[in-house]
């Protein structure tokens, strides 16, 4: 399988700026337009900060050009959608970004999905989704990044159709509505952080909380990152909180969703149920997934309704690989049924329902507190994990992270953090 190059994800994590500097828009020889929905005017040249447009509409209507900027006024309220059709290129984005002071721009609007972008190479900050359609941005092009926007009150706070784009740095709470909420046909669905559909996307080092709906199907449902029908994604280093699952997987027959990747994320939750990885396997509706990889998460669910990860309908090493991960569940660490899954040098505590590999564990990992999955001073995490290359996090010759940025040394430790001996 190809797969994304780890060293294009070390390269994912700093913060863009919420404001082009000057010299960045130069260097992009582009035109800036300015919006504004307080004291702005469509009949105004939008050129300056002095003369900004007031609408949505002048945005979607504009000839934007690659190099090209919107920037939108800290403050400013919308309803209705935001369509990104142009098209920029990878040396020469088109950039949305926030001026000004005050929270950012926020767009509304419950018969639209709030930002829609079909073009490619889009740079796109500074914007807050809110009550939207379906998703608060719906992502359909390639090149397209998402970096440090907010996204709540959603189906999905970011839906994924298109490949090779970027979510990351972002905030995505409480997308927790269903589009599907109806008794029988197991069919409910919804509450999404981010639900990927592409191919080869990326999201990392974001915060995503409340991912949780009730549903009449199943009691609840939501997922802070769900993959269906989406091919090489690589999940990497994001904070999850109080969702309902981290992750669950599937594709619909004739299509797959294979060789995702899960690695250096922190899953914590408060809520009385919740689960960090769903797979299925052939003999699932929406299996077999192939390929799924995870390594080096680290997973406190302390709920006795929980689990840490559950591979059925037919489980098998070509389904599920975990490597060098601390499970911690009040519930089953791990359930697997058929040849089971591909398992080793992972640390868990809960009730165990598979076989564990050779270095794998049941332990206690010693985390610093509920909140804080750091480990402790003796820790049976500590050195616990086996050397991986850089195909197990995406390919590349790159050495790979730890959440904080560390690299990992040669005898790494399991979990998301590395302690750095």
């Amino acid at each position: 399988m190809r797969l994304l190059s780890v060293a294009v994800m070390a390269s994912l994590l700093p913060t863009v700026p919420a404001a082009v500097p000057a010299a960045a828009a130069s260097a992009h020889a582009g035109t800036t337009y300015y919006v504004d929905s307080r004291s702005g005017d469509d009949s105004a040249t939008g050129t300056s900060a002095r003369t900004p447009w007031k609408s949505l509409d002048a945005v979607n209507a504009a000839d934007l050009k690659p190099g090209d900027t919107v920037a939108v006024k800290r403050g400013s309220s919308f309803t209705g959608s935001l369509t990104l059709a142009a098209k920029g290129t990878p040396a020469r984005p088109i950039t949305v970004t926030a001026y000004g002071k005050g929270p950012l721009a926020k767009i509304t609007g419950t018969d639209e999905d709030c930002v829609v972008v079909s073009g490619d190479h889009w740079r796109i900050g500074g914007l807050r989704a809110s009550g939207c359609r379906w998703a608060g941005f719906r992502v359909e092009g390639r090149g397209n990044q998402l970096s440090g926007v907010q996204a709540d009150r959603n189906i999905a706070g970011v839906q994924v159709i298109g490949s090779r784009n970027i979510v990351r740095d972002s905030v995505l709470t409480g997308n927790d509505r269903m589009s599907v909420n109806d008794v029988g046909g197991d069919n409910d669905s919804g509450a999404f952080g981010v639900l990927l559909n592409g191919d080869d996307n990326v999201v990392a080092g974001n915060t995503i909380t409340g991912s949780f709906a009730r549903s009449a199907d199943y009691g609840a449902d939501g997922a802070a990152v769900e993959v269906f029908n989406g091919d090489r994604n690589l999940i990497v280093r994001n904070v999850s909180r109080d969702n309902e699952t981290f992750t669950e997987l599937g594709a619909e027959k004739g299509r797959t969703a294979a060789g995702n990747v899960f690695a250096f994320n922190v899953v914590t939750s408060s809520r009385s149920r919740g689960s960090f990885l769903i797979t299925r396997g052939p003999r699932h509706v929406v299996g077999p997934v192939m390929g799924t990889v995870a390594v080096h998460n680290s997973v406190y669910l302390p709920a006795r309704d929980t689990v840490g990860w559950s591979c059925h309908d037919g489980c098998s090493p070509a389904i599920l690989k975990l490597r060098n991960n601390v499970i911690v569940v009040g519930g089953e660490a791990g359930w697997e049924d058929g040849q089971g899954a591909d398992d080793d040098a992972n640390v868990y505590r809960g009730r165990i329902r598979f076989k564990l590999g050779p270095k794998s564990v049941v332990a206690d990992p010693k985390f610093v507190s509920r909140a804080d999955l750091r480990l402790r001073p003796g820790s049976p995490a500590l050195g616990r994990g086996v050397p991986l290359g850089g195909a197990w996090f995406g390919g590349g010759r790159a050495r790979p992270k730890d959440v904080q940025g560390r690299e990992l040394d040669g005898t790494p430790d399991a979990g998301a953090y590395q302690s750095g001996r």
